[in-house]
């Protein structure tokens, strides 16, 4: 009962810290977009709008494709492609790299499990302020977890790749306990 008691806590001081460097901020409408991805080395058409149709959507921004910590977040990304699923979401990335150097990416990196897109003009990256300050031709790593209503539900800013993807798992499970049918007494 303590771990449990503990691990609540925990859970909720991690979802009340906010990034500082985000401006869409939890409860803000998401930008929708439509733009070229790439899936397993190939090519494809990635719209927001439609993949919030069916369940939750992380939406993460990478500053540069076989980068490190880029390449270590999409290892942790794929790695837990199928819990994400199971809560019924979709993880997509973004960054400013061209759709050929994603379809390498997506294969070797993503290792084929969920689709990168490509924003070279950064529009998608200054509609969710996601521009790296420093590198400001680069996505800032940000991550966002989206409600199928188009809300941000979570969003975490940290150029270490290390806590992205228990983070926004974290936000997706507790979202999904929050609205999950009760049973009836």
């Amino acid at each position: 009962m303590i771990r449990i008691k503990l691990f609540s806590f925990a859970l909720a001081g991690l979802l009340a810290a906010a990034p500082a460097a985000a401006a869409l901020k939890v409860g803000d409408p998401a930008p929708v977009f439509r733009a070229k991805a790439s899936m397993n080395g190939r090519a494809i058409t990635f719209s927001l709008a439609a993949s919030l149709r069916k369940g939750p959507v992380v939406l993460y921004f990478y500053p540069a494709a076989f980068t490190t910590g880029c390449t270590i977040e999409a290892h942790d990304f794929a790695e837990a492609v199928d819990q994400f699923k199971t809560l019924g979401a979709v993880v997509i990335g973004v960054s400013h790299d061209d759709i050929a150097t994603l379809n390498r990416f997506s294969v070797s990196e993503c290792q084929g499990k969920f689709a990168v897109v490509a924003d070279p003009d950064q529009q998608i990256m200054k509609e969710y302020d996601s521009i790296l300050p420093a590198k400001p031709e680069l996505a800032n790593r940000t991550s966002y977890v989206i409600t199928p209503d188009g809300r941000i539900l979570y969003t975490y800013t940290d150029l270490k790749p290390d806590l992205h993807v228990a983070n926004t798992l974290a936000a997706l499970q507790q979202w999904k306990a929050r609205t999950a049918p009760q049973p009836a007494p």
